[in-house]
C-alpha cells in the first residue's frame, strides 16, 4: 500500500490531527474553547479550521484541482490574515501537515525503503504553502485598503463637522 492510499484511508483521522496542530498555534485558553465547541456560528474560527483540514487532506491526495485547493484554504487563510500573527506564523499551519506526515509515516516508509514517497508528497504541501501565501497577501491587501478607506471617511467627517462649526460661528458674528 502506497503513501497516498494510506493518507486517503486515514483522511478523516489525519484531518483531525492536523486541526489539533493548527489549534495549538493559539493561546491555551483559546484552544480549550475552540476544541470543545465545533459549532459553526458560536465558534466560526474553530469550525473553519476543522472544515479546511477536512477538505484539504483529500484534495492533497488527489492533487488535481488547484481551484478547489484554493477555495478550501481561503476562509482559514483570511481568518489568520486578520489575526495578530506575523505572516510566517499565520501560514505555518500548512507546514504542520508535513510534521504530521513525518510523525505518522516516516518510520514505516523508511523501513520499506520508500521514503522518497514521503518527500514527493511533501512537495504538494510546499505547493499548498505557495497557494496559501498568495491568498494571504490578497487578504492583507484587502484589509489595508479597507483601513485606508475608513481613515478617508473619518477625515471627510471631521472636515464636514469643522466646516459646520465654522459656518455657525460666522453666522453668529453677522447678526
Amino acid at each position: 500500500m502506497g503513501l497516498e492510499q494510506s493518507i486517503a484511508e486515514r483522511s478523516e483521522e489525519l484531518a483531525g490531527k492536523w486541526a489539533d496542530l493548527i489549534l495549538g498555534t493559539y493561546p491555551s485558553e483559546t484552544q480549550a474553547v475552540w476544541r470543545s465547541n465545533k459549532e459553526r456560528f458560536s465558534n466560526p474560527v474553530g469550525h473553519a479550521i476543522h472544515t479546511a483540514a477536512t477538505q484539504l487532506v483529500p484534495l492533497l491526495v488527489a492533487w488535481n484541482d488547484a481551484d478547489a485547493v484554493a477555495a478550501a484554504l481561503t476562509q482559514l487563510v483570511k481568518i489568520r490574515a486578520v489575526q495578530d500573527f506575523a505572516p510566517s506564523q499565520a501560514l505555518s499551519f500548512v507546514f504542520l501537515f508535513k510534521k504530521l506526515l513525518r510523525q505518522e509515516f516516516a518510520k514505516e516508509l523508511s523501513a520499506q525503503g520508500a521514503l522518497e514517497e514521503l518527500l514527493a508528497f511533501e512537495t504538494r504541501v510546499d505547493n499548498l504553502a505557495v497557494i496559501a501565501f498568495d491568498i494571504y497577501v490578497a487578504a492583507r491587501d484587502q484589509v489595508m485598503r479597507m483601513r485606508v478607506e475608513e481613515v478617508k471617511r473619518a477625515h471627510v467627517n471631521i472636515v464636514r463637522r469643522a466646516n459646520l462649526m465654522h459656518s455657525d460661528v460666522t453666522a453668529q458674528k453677522a447678526e
